[in-house]
C-alpha cells in the first residue's frame, strides 16, 4: 500500500517546532538555531521527509537550478572544466541541468528556449555562441547568462575567457624569436570567438615583426577536418617549419598525421604550439608546447559572476579575460 507523502507539517509536529522553522532549516537561507536544526533534521530523517523543491520554487520564485548549455565535448578542456563547474555550483546549493546542442545557431536557440521553460535562475553556456536576440530575451526575462570560454558581441551577456588574443600574439612572438622561416596556422571554427581572437592575436604578433602567415588551413575544431588540414599543409615539400594550431584537440590530430603519414620529426622539422593545455598535452606521445587556459580560475570567475547577476538584478554584465601562460614542452625548439 502506498504511503502518504510526508509534509513539512508532519515534520513540525514531530520536532515540536513551527512549520516556518522547518522551512527556514531546509531553505538554507533562513536563520535557525543549531538546536532547532538538529531537531528538525532528526524528525525529517525519522519520517523520511524530503522538501518539495518545486513547491518552494512557486513560493520563492527561485528554483536554485542553473541551466548548463554545451555543444563541443570532444575537446578535453570542456569535460574537465564543466565537472569543476558543476561540483562548485552544487557546493553553493544550486542544481545543474545539462543541455546538449549543436553549433548551429537555430538549434542552440531552440535548446536555450527549452532551458527557459525550466524556470532556471541562471544559464551558463560553454563552447556555445548564442544570437544577440536570444541574449536580449534572457536579459529581459531577468535570467542572467554567463558565457564560458566565449564572448557575446552584443555585450548583453557576461563572459569569462582566457586572453585568447594575447595567447595568439605570444605564439607568434615565440616563433619569431626561434627564427622560424615559414610559419603556418590551422584555424578552428570561425563561429567561435576563441578562434577569431586567437587568429587575430597571431596575425598581430607576426605583423609586429613585418611577417604574415605563410601557410593556412582550417580544422574547424574537428579531428577529421584537422587531419585533412594537416595533409593540405604538410603533404608537399614546401611545408612550414612552425605551426600554431587553434587548440590542442586539433594539434594532436595534426601531429599524428605529420609523424605517421609524412615521417616528419617534431620539433626538428616542424615546431608545434597548441592552445588549452589539456591533460594529453603533457603525455610523452605529444609533449606539446601550448597556451594554458586556467580552468579553475575561469570556473571561479564564472560562478562569482553568475551568482552576483542572480542576486543583484541591476548588476551589469562582466567580461573577464584571464592570462593564458605558455607551457613550454618538447614540441618546440
Amino acid at each position: 500500500m502506498r504511503q502518504d507523502r510526508v509534509t513539512s507539517i508532519d515534520v513540525a509536529k514531530e520536532a515540536g517546532v513551527s512549520q516556518s522553522a522547518v522551512s527556514r532549516v531546509f531553505s538554507k537561507s533562513g536563520s535557525a538555531s543549531q538546536k532547532t536544526i538538529d531537531k528538525v533534521q532528526q524528525a525529517a530523517d525519522k519520517l523520511g521527509y524530503r522538501p518539495n523543491q518545486l513547491a518552494r520554487t512557486l513560493i520563492t520564485g527561485k528554483s536554485r537550478i542553473i541551466g548548463l548549455l554545451v555543444a563541443y565535448l570532444d575537446n578535453y578542456f570542456y569535460p574537465t572544466a564543466l565537472e569543476i563547474l558543476s561540483r562548485e555550483l552544487q557546493k553553493k546549493g544550486y542544481h545543474v541541468l545539462i543541455f546538449l546542442a549543436s553549433q548551429k545557431e537555430k538549434n542552440i536557440d531552440n535548446v536555450l528556449q527549452e532551458i527557459l521553460d525550466y524556470q532556471v535562475d541562471g544559464i551558463v553556456t560553454a563552447s556555445v555562441s548564442i544570437s544577440s536576440d536570444l541574449a536580449s530575451q534572457c536579459h529581459d526575462a531577468g535570467i542572467p547568462i554567463v558565457m564560458f570560454n566565449r564572448t557575446d558581441e552584443s555585450g548583453r551577456s557576461s563572459s569569462i575567457t582566457s586572453d585568447n588574443f594575447q595567447g595568439g600574439y605570444d605564439a607568434a612572438e615565440f616563433f619569431i624569436r626561434a627564427n622560424h622561416k615559414k610559419i603556418g596556422y590551422i584555424a578552428g571554427w570561425d563561429g567561435a570567438s576563441t578562434q577569431r581572437d586567437r587568429e587575430a592575436g597571431f596575425r598581430a604578433g607576426l605583423a609586429a615583426h613585418g611577417r604574415e602567415i605563410d601557410a593556412y588551413a582550417i580544422g574547424n575544431y574537428d579531428m577529421a577536418q584537422s587531419q585533412e588540414a594537416a595533409r593540405q599543409m604538410f603533404g608537399g615539400t614546401d611545408y612550414p617549419d612552425a605551426v600554431f594550431i587553434a587548440n590542442d584537440h586539433m594539434a594532436f590530430a595534426v601531429m599524428d598525421v605529420m609523424r605517421n603519414e609524412y615521417g616528419l620529426s617534431i620539433p626538428q622539422d616542424v615546431a608545434v604550439i597548441g592552445y588549452d593545455d589539456v591533460p594529453p598535452a603533457s603525455w610523452p606521445a605529444y609533449n606539446l608546447t601550448t597556451l594554458r587556459q586556467p580552468a579553475n580560475e575561469m570556473v571561479a570567475s564564472t560562478i562569482r559572476t553568475l551568482i552576483k547577476q542572480i542576486e543583484e538584478a541591476d548588476a551589469t554584465p562582466e567580461h573577464v579575460s584571464l592570462p593564458s601562460p605558455m607551457i613550454l614542452r618538447g614540441s618546440t625548439r
